[in-house]
């Protein structure tokens, strides 16, 4: 049987206990980056950090829905400063989601239209879109775009 020793001075031992704990911080720093969308309390995704389009895509997946892999619309809207009556049900369904609208008045968001591809009833041309300022879902629905369509929020029905 062999038995090695080795004396080790202190200073060195020190350096190569702190290099390791550096290396260990990089390595759990870098593994957040990759995390899975955060999931609040109620089971829905976070708003926040939704920059890229893989990220919208997520976002929908989320609440159930598959989705085209590119947006079918992508426009810049302006929520008007002043709403009317005609919003009040709009405003109300966005409110039931959590989101609320009133808080951008006067300020410019991104729609991003999605096909939806896994409508329950089958229906064909179902679509998602999602209401995004500064990478933060501001509020979104799914709808039937036909002159007898539906409109409700983002939950599966």
């Amino acid at each position: 049987m062999l038995i090695m020793t080795a004396k080790v001075p202190k200073r060195k031992l020190t350096w190569g206990v702190a290099a390791a704990a550096l290396l260990c911080c990089c390595a759990i720093a870098l593994n957040f980056g990759h995390a899975v969308r955060e999931v609040s309390a109620s089971g829905l995704p976070s708003p926040k950090g939704v920059k890229s389009a893989q990220d919208r895509i997520d976002y929908l997946s989320a609440y159930g829905w598959q989705v085209s892999e590119e947006p079918i619309a992508t426009q810049e809207l302006l929520i008007p400063e002043e709403m009317d009556a005609s919003y009040d049900e709009y405003l109300a369904l966005q409110a039931q989601q959590g989101f609320d609208l009133k808080k951008y008045a006067g300020k410019r968001v991104k729609r991003y239209t999605y096909e939806v591809l896994n409508y329950p009833t089958g229906e064909k041309g179902v679509q998602a879109n999602l209401l995004i300022r500064k990478n933060t879902v501001v509020g979104g629905e799914v709808l039937s775009p036909q002159l007898d369509g539906f409109l409700h929020g983002l939950a599966m029905p």
